[in-house]
């Protein structure tokens, strides 16, 4: 099976349930987004967690992908920048510990903190202090990293460092690798839509948007942007929450429905984890509409949980239940 390495921000979540979303309101934060913050702003976050028992999970969108395939039994990599610090040692070892390789340079600077809310309808709002991850250079980026990968995964938040971004997909292209690319958020595309524009039509082979996402990108409707995207590259992937998704590869488009759950708990890395299932299908050759499944079934449970940590008899489900897809 062709294996695949990720590269994005290394982070660490902390995340907060809350009863309702004056907080967000109150601390500046509009629903769904991704807003970077400085260290004046964490503190002031990190004195509000300190009375609300936040849970903690390593965190990035690339990052989250390569723990669930890691999850999955693959050998994915990961490349990355964290600090010489007590949470960059969490990211490290939790990464470690489930199998993936990682590449991961160290600065002076703290890692990175991603404090997440989580609003009663489950939707999550970031407010992401970058840290060392925001120290990573194109220097941090070697094809050696590369090798033995035969597809890399690039995190749409890397967007702000255009250099980063194009010298690695530079590099893989030189490998002969194919790219991913997760368009990341909404916000993120509309700040700095031409050059994501640029590297799509450049280097993207499969890329990943939610459906805010695609509508900022193709500055249309998602039915419509679907088709932008998909004459743009390879596999073109719209995730549309609760309605599925929608799947074009040249000229065959399918439609995916999601996964059937009691409540959603929180939405966070929903996306990632049907990106990294979607992934598992497409490696071992599967039809994309039982790659869209096997996406909806890891999307379906990670929103059932707060974080991204499911338990053993949870990855025992879905992989008997992804089996049975990819046998049929």
């Amino acid at each position: 099976m062709d294996k695949i390495i990720g590269i994005g921000n290394a982070l660490v979540d902390a995340l907060v349930m809350l009863s309702d979303d004056k907080l967000l309101e109150t601390m500046s934060l509009p629903k769904g987004s991704m807003q970077l913050i400085d260290e004046t702003k964490l503190f002031q976050i990190n004195e509000l967690f300190s009375t609300m028992h936040p849970k903690r999970a390593t965190g990035g969108s690339a990052c989250n992908a390569m723990l669930a395939l890691a999850n999955m039994g693959m050998k994915p990599g990961i490349i990355g920048k964290i600090g010489k610090d007590e949470v960059g040692t969490f990211f490290r070892n939790n990464a470690l510990e489930h199998g993936i390789d990682a590449h991961l340079q160290e600065s002076e600077q703290p890692s990175g903190i991603a404090s997440t809310f989580i609003s009663p309808d489950g939707q999550r709002t970031f407010a992401t202090f970058l840290g060392a991850a925001a120290l990573m250079s194109p220097a941090d980026v070697s094809a050696e990293m590369l090798h033995g990968y035969q597809y890399l995964f690039v995190e749409g938040y890397l967007v702000q460092n255009h250099e980063l971004v194009e010298r690695a997909c530079q590099l893989a292209k030189e490998a002969g690798m194919k790219i991913c690319y997760d368009l990341a958020s909404y916000n993120i595309v509309e700040a700095d839509r031409d050059f994501i524009v640029e590297m799509v039509d450049k280097y993207v082979d499969i890329v990943f948007a939610n459906e805010e996402e695609a509508k900022a990108f193709a500055q249309t409707s998602p039915e419509e942007a679907i088709n932008d995207l998909g004459s743009r590259c390879e596999v073109a992937v719209v995730k549309l929450g609760a309605q599925g998704a929608m799947i074009r590869r040249g000229g065959e488009t399918v439609r995916v429905d999601a996964m059937e759950v009691q409540k959603v708990v929180d939405t966070t890395a929903a996306g990632d984890f049907f990106a990294a299932g979607f992934m598992y299908g497409y490696l071992q050759g599967a039809s994309l509409e039982k790659c869209g499944r096997i996406g909806s079934i890891l999307a379906g449970h990670v929103i059932q949980t707060v974080g991204t940590v499911l338990p053993e008899d949870t990855w025992h489900e879905i992989k008997l239940n992804v089996n049975t897809i990819l046998s049929e």
